[in-house]
């Protein structure tokens, strides 16, 4: 083990879009054992969308984000958690965490699955990618699904995961020709969209010229507009996030066409994963026997070296990424 721990801090609050200056690295001793916790080395780190909403107030300046982590554990204050053991847990952004069992889970790798796996498709990318498409949307098979920001973490999930749902038609917007020609190429979209290249709801019509019955939204804004105009009569909508809006100090203006939730009997609901940890044991045995077939791809860009948690965060903010952003920090 390491004899000294390092962290980020948020040391300050961003106006509009986050800089490193809202950053600080610290070097620290590592934590110190006590009866009922153990001391975790991490291993990967998550960087996610939703920690932009965090940093506005919802953490502590001068602390480490709360963060989702996989890392080992190297010494154990609790028989719950042995020394050596490989656990999930929250305490993100630092390279050594102390953690009671109650907030750890023990994970036991899949043959021939990454671990990095725990922080995408079987993490909390793909927990709300399956959620919003089985729990809320009730995705059927036979039904055309759209997803925004299709080629992120959450939305490169959802593609695979409705055509494993048995989905006639799965459509999908990103931000650039890479990224539309990899949801084609490599993840098993039938059509996928530029969003630059023109209304989000006229791309949409051409991809799906008969409708959609199922959105999950990741965007907000422009795409829930286009989706609306898309969604057949008894559509539904798994509202995930609302990257459009994340930077900005004033929401984007409604849909001028929200009404058209009325006219069409369209069913709109927003979701928290956080709220539906317990179907996580659900997911994984979905997911697992397609992993180890390779028909469902942990679809991730891992960012070596705990120096670059911050360009990671940035990266992943402005879409440098494709599916999820994750920074390993020690050794598998």
């Amino acid at each position: 083990m390491s004899s000294s721990a390092r962290a980020v801090h948020q040391i300050s609050r961003p106006q509009g879009f986050p800089t490193a200056a809202n950053f600080a690295f610290v070097t620290e001793d590592p934590p110190s054992l006590r009866d009922g916790t153990a001391l975790v080395e991490n291993i990967y780190l998550s960087v996610d969308p939703y920690h932009r909403e965090g940093m506005d107030g919802e953490w502590e300046l001068h602390a480490p984000l709360e963060g989702r982590a996989i890392g080992r554990v190297v010494a154990s204050g609790d028989a719950r958690l042995s020394v050596g053991e490989l656990v999930f847990h929250r305490h993100g952004w630092r390279t050594h965490a102390l953690v009671r069992p109650e907030e750890a889970r023990v994970l036991r790798p899949l043959p021939g699955v990454p671990l990095s796996a725990y922080l995408s498709v079987l993490g909390g990318t793909g927990l709300s990618a399956y959620v919003g498409l089985v729990k809320i949307a009730q995705l059927r098979p036979g039904e055309s699904v759209f997803i925004s920001a299709a080629a992120g973490g959450v939305g490169s999930a959802a593609g695979q995961i409705a055509r494993l749902l048995g989905a006639g038609r799965v459509i999908g917007s990103a931000g650039s020709p890479a990224k539309v020609a990899h949801l084609t190429r490599d993840l098993g979209f039938d059509a996928a969209f530029d969003y630059h290249d023109g209304p989000v709801g006229d791309q949409l019509r051409r991809a799906a010229p008969d409708g959609i019955d199922v959105f999950l939204d990741n965007v907000g804004g422009d795409h829930l507009e286009g989706a609306i105009s898309a969604l057949r009569d008894h559509g539904r909508i798994a509202w995930c996030g609302a990257v459009a809006q994340y930077n900005s100090s004033a929401p984007p203006p409604a849909p001028r066409n929200l009404y058209d939730v009325v006219g069409k009997s369209i069913r709109m609901e927003g979701f928290l994963v956080r709220n539906h940890r317990h179907v996580q044991s659900e997911l994984e045995a979905f997911a697992a026997p397609h992993l180890r077939s390779g028909r469902l791809v942990p679809d991730e860009t891992v960012v070596a070296g705990f120096d670059r948690v911050v360009d990671a965060f940035l990266g992943m903010l402005r879409g440098e990424n494709t599916g999820k952003m994750i920074v390993q920090v020690g050794e598998v």
